[in-house]
Parts: C-alpha cells; structure tokens; sequence
C-alpha cells in the first residue's frame, strides 16, 4: 500500500504546477531572467511529473529530486523579490514612508508578495510523491 499515493500526489502536483504556469504566462511574467525562472521551473516540474505518471525510472526520480528542491529553494527567493520590488515601488511613491505602514504597503503591493511560497508548497507536494517510492503499473 506505500505506493499508492504516489501517481494521486503527482497528479495533485501537475494540476498546481500547470495551473500556476498557466496563470504566470496569462500575466506575462517573463520580462526578467528572475521571472523566467519560475515559468522554466513549472514547465520542467509539469512535464517531469506527467512522464513520471507513466514511466517512473530511477534516472527521472534523481531529477524530479532537483527540480523538487529548486522548487522548495524558488519559494523563498521569489517572495523576498517581490517583496523588494513592492518596497521599492512604495519608497518611490513615498519616501518618507517607514515602520509598519512601509510594511502593511509593501506586504499588499500591485506584486503579489506571497504568491510565490505557492513553489515551495508544490515542491513539498512532488516531494511527499517521491517519499511515495515509484508509481505502481496497474496489471
């Protein structure tokens, strides 16, 4: 029975991954290299995950481990730049802005701030899959 969560959990993993890099191409967040990242990421992580659906070799499981990890790592990094953009913006708009009010500004920003800590969730999710061992073939 361990393995039996394995392709539910995948299958979890690419509705997310695919939906967040459908929502990220509709908003045209390719301007950047920081903002390709994210797109490349998804893209890599859907695609591995729909191939692992069906054919769960070990080669492909030692790269889904990476990509999970570039996933847990992606998470933080893309909240801390949205974050800094959304400061950035605020002290722009007002320079004298500080303390929390500079805060409670930069936290509800035209960026999503939080939005990207979506990657480490999905990471956590393709990682409980590959916890999972392989995907059985049903006989």
């Amino acid at each position: 029975m361990r393995h039996a969560c394995a392709r539910p959990l995948l299958a979890l993993f690419l509705f997310g991954s695919a939906g967040s890099l459908i929502e990220l191409l509709l908003l045209e967040h390719v301007d950047s290299a920081t903002q390709w990242g994210p797109v490349v990421l998804l893209a890599a992580g859907s695609a591995c995950a729909t191939i692992l659906i069906f054919r769960p070799e070990a080669a492909l499981r030692r790269l889904w481990g990476g990509l999970m990890a570039s996933y847990g790592i992606a998470g933080p990094v893309g909240v801390f730049l949205h974050l800094r953009g959304n400061r950035e913006f605020e002290r722009e708009i007002d320079a004298a802005s500080a303390g929390l009010r500079l805060w409670k500004e930069t936290l509800m920003g035209a960026t999503p701030a939080l939005a990207p800590a979506a990657m480490t969730l999905l990471g956590a999710l393709g990682w409980l899959a590959l916890r999972e061992g392989p995907v059985e073939r049903r006989p």
